[in-house]
């Protein structure tokens, strides 16, 4: 093992008094080297490198324990600003969030297509976020569905884009000369709760299960996000909870949590079921079912719309027993388009966990809502590069807004990746 350069140090012990910093409302110097264990001398050294770049003030004094009143310092949220995205099944949505996870501009533009379509409207939403008066950008986060190596930026398949084996990350870099990260949205979600919700109350550990049109799974563990050895880790959706007679999944098994806990899976189960509560969509279409219908016969107390519901909510209940027994986390939040159902659906979730898990884990075991609703995949993106201290510290300034132009990179272009 290598001993760490005087320059790694440095930067070490920079990114720890920030990280610090940022972890608090406010905080002295004193209070600082405590924490970190690091000497007053380098504390006070290391401050003045944070203010002199502006990512850190001097905020008021606090209470004498005897002497002289402290200063406190508080990080500056709109030092630095992220952009997030979440391209999620029916629009795509990005924002520009400072180092608080206050959201300064959001733009939402719906999918229309597949593949290079899809591709051009991500650079469409950017190229209006990078122009945004938030200055400076220091990074981009993408929440994508699907497979994702995060290490290398490359969405390996999202079937609902068509995209398989997308360098996504180095596109963008190229086209807007920004450090990327991307990442499979539910992962984006648990570090959108973990940074910005009050998970991190509880602890290092936390498990976020994403319901929407499909079902994902974030783990952080000891304050970090879990990826697997391949990237896969939290693919709960397309573990076979039907073995006999499930319905085809997308993936292309049958009975996979997805076919029977999802947002689809609702609406389909309502069809096949000849639901009464149906909207009209144009007054010459057929009518349909929609998760908004039934969501209003749900909460009406419509029997089948309770039953369709509660019955998702077992088998989600079943998924939730089983990350319960393997990891033994014991706060797990429930996000995602399914969650409109609320406490009734949230108890038989709970219910089915502390049925089918061992009696002394479930009852040590935090289930609840999240508290994001739809920007947690946004927000998650960004807080990916909220954690990369050294990059806040030295951010890649973009040129001028008026300036900024895409790097010789378009859409069709784009598509030719291996």
């Amino acid at each position: 093992m290598k001993k760490a350069t005087q320059q790694q140090t440095k930067e070490h012990n920079r990114n720890l008094v920030l990280k610090t910093i940022l972890e608090r409302d406010s905080i002295s110097r004193a209070e600082v080297a405590r924490v970190t264990g690091l000497t007053r001398t380098t504390v006070s050294d290391i401050v003045t490198d944070l203010l002199d770049a502006g990512l850190v003030e001097e905020v008021g004094v606090g209470s004498s324990k005897g002497g002289k009143s402290p200063i406190l310092l508080s990080l500056v949220p709109d030092s630095r600003c992220l952009i997030g995205l979440d391209l999620a099944q029916y629009q795509f949505r990005g924002a520009v969030v400072n180092l608080r996870g206050a959201i300064c501009e959001m733009v939402t533009m719906p999918v229309t297509g597949r593949d290079g379509e899809a591709l051009a409207l991500v650079y469409t939403i950017l190229d209006r976020l990078v122009r945004a008066s938030c200055r400076p950008i220091v990074g981009i986060g993408v929440g994508t569905p699907g497979l994702v190596n995060t290490g290398q930026g490359v969405v390996i398949s999202a079937v609902n884009l068509d995209w398989v084996n997308l360098p996504l990350a180095a596109l963008l870099q190229e086209r807007y000369r920004l450090p990327v990260t991307v990442l499979n949205d539910s992962q984006a979600a648990a570090m959108g709760e973990y940074t910005y919700g009050e998970a991190h109350s509880y602890g290092k550990n936390l498990v976020v299960i994403n319901a929407r049109h499909g079902i994902g799974a974030g783990v952080i563990i000891n304050g970090r996000l879990f990826q697997g050895d391949g990237g896969g880790a939290g693919e709960i959706g397309h573990v076979v909870v039907v073995p006999d007679g499930g319905l085809p999944c997308r993936c292309g098994n049958n009975g996979c949590l997805e076919t029977v806990a999802s947002a689809q899976a609702l609406v389909k189960r309502a069809q096949a079921l000849g639901a009464p509560f149906a909207a009209p969509t144009t007054p010459s279409a057929p009518e349909a079912v929609t998760l908004d219908a039934i969501e209003r016969a749900f909460h009406a107390g419509d029997p089948v719309a309770r039953q369709i519901v509660l019955e998702a909510a077992r088998y989600m209940g079943m998924a939730v027993s089983s990350l319960v027994g393997t990891l033994n986390i014991q706060h797990i939040v429930l996000v995602g388009e399914v969650t409109r159902f609320g406490e009734p659906w949230l108890a038989a979730v709970r219910e089915t966990m502390a049925r089918t898990s061992l009696s002394r884990l479930a009852q040590e075991t935090r289930v609840e809502m999240g508290q994001l609703g739809g920007n947690g995949i946004v927000l998650g993106a960004s807080a990916v590069l909220a954690n990369n201290y050294s990059a806040l510290y030295e951010p890649q300034a973009l040129q001028a807004a008026g300036d900024w132009r895409p790097a010789g990179l378009n859409a069709r272009s784009a598509l030719k990746y291996p």
